[in-house]
């Protein structure tokens, strides 16, 4: 597999690629479970726990400031791919269309399909970080997570939920799917962050 799918990095890309991560020549796709079908014009994102209740409708979402992000990308299962080219809103941005209780400390994302993962609050609004709709120049493919993902970028990727449908603000930390069955609850790619050490 590796030399036509995947090759190690050059010596010049060294400090962008972290340790054990292989360049990959396409985009692989990981997906565990079924792929949710949801068209643009019904997706929904919806905020609760210690936030003020809201809907974001994707007309809410194209309405926000719209960004262009070239970011690394890095999968916990050790492949990795350089700047890809995405298209969305800024998580800092979309902040500012809701309320927040400043008591919240973690958010767990929840997806279409039942999918779940935790950020701690600190790594979830930075100003790297995005909600993507749009992946080179064309509306974001239901495989890689559209109509709607997080991405997180100083993070492994399962930390940006795909079709991501809402966003619960809690007191406290809680694990998601992989978190729970051995992921690690953070996912820093370049400390190794790949398993749980609990």
């Amino acid at each position: 597999m590796l030399g036509k799918f995947f090759h190690k990095p050059s010596d010049e890309l060294r400090d962008r690629v972290p340790p054990g991560q292989h360049l990959a020549t396409g985009f692989p796709v990981l997906t565990y479970g079924d792929t949710p079908s949801v068209a643009a014009e019904n997706w929904q994102l919806k905020v609760w726990g210690l936030a003020q209740e809201k809907v974001i409708t994707w007309q809410d979402l194209m309405a926000m400031p719209q960004s262009e992000f070239t970011a690394d990308f890095h999968c916990v299962t050790t492949w990795s791919k350089l700047d890809v080219q995405w298209c969305g809103v800024k998580v800092t941005d979309f902040m500012q269309a809701i309320e927040v209780d400043p008591k919240a400390v973690h958010v767990m994302q929840h997806a279409y399909g039942g999918y779940t993962t935790n950020l701690a609050l600190e790594d979830f609004v930075r100003e790297e970080n995005f909600l993507a709709h749009t992946l080179y120049g064309e509306p974001l493919p239901a495989p890689h997570g559209g109509p709607v993902r997080l991405v997180v970028p100083h993070l492994y990727a399962w930390k940006g939920a795909k079709w991501i449908n809402g966003l619960e603000f809690l007191d406290r930390q809680e694990l998601g799917f992989w978190e729970r069955n051995g992921y690690h609850h953070r996912g820093e790619p370049f400390a190794e962050e790949r398993y749980s050490d609990l």
